[in-house]
């Protein structure tokens, strides 16, 4: 069993200290009740004011209602999809392309584990996953950006 230290309540300083309501944390303050009778509720119902209050000031706009009739010109997937839509669009054979989807997943679940042995969380200090990671996002945004745009310039970004 440990041994904790108690306060020596017969120190004048820690006697003027507790006094002026200082060094509680001289001996640790519980966190029965304080924190979760006081602490916990202002924290809940100031979240919960916050999210209602955002969502009053600035309600979700309703769209226009779809028409299950009228094809738009153009198919976009959502923002997130855009690098992996943009990969299916340009490679020529479909099964490469949904094999180069399935290798996004895959190489990001391996990204941790390249030269694990490494002690340092430095990233100077660790090239090869440093530099997958900034290849990896230039990739991303680059063909991310490119999904937006017309097929004939979308690797090139019209750039070229």
């Amino acid at each position: 069993m440990a041994v904790t230290k108690k306060p020596d309540l017969s120190d004048p300083q820690l006697r003027a200290k507790l006094a002026k309501g200082m060094g509680h944390n001289y001996y640790g303050e519980p966190a029965w009740p304080n924190d979760i009778f006081y602490m916990f509720p202002v924290v809940i119902f100031g979240t919960f004011a916050g999210v209602i209050g955002l969502a009053v000031l600035d309600p979700a706009a309703i769209g226009e209602p779809a028409n299950p009739f009228a094809t738009p010109l153009e198919i976009l997937p959502e923002w997130y999809f855009y690098p992996v839509f943009q990969l299916l669009r340009t490679v020529p054979n479909k099964l490469l392309g949904v094999l180069l989807m399935a290798a996004v997943p895959a190489g990001l679940i391996t990204v941790p584990f390249i030269k694990i042995y490494n002690k340092f969380q430095n990233p100077f200090r660790r090239p090869v996953a440093t530099t997958v990671f900034l290849v990896g996002t230039v990739a991303a945004i680059w063909l991310g950006i490119g999904a937006a745009l017309p097929i004939d310039i979308s690797l090139t970004l019209g750039l070229f």
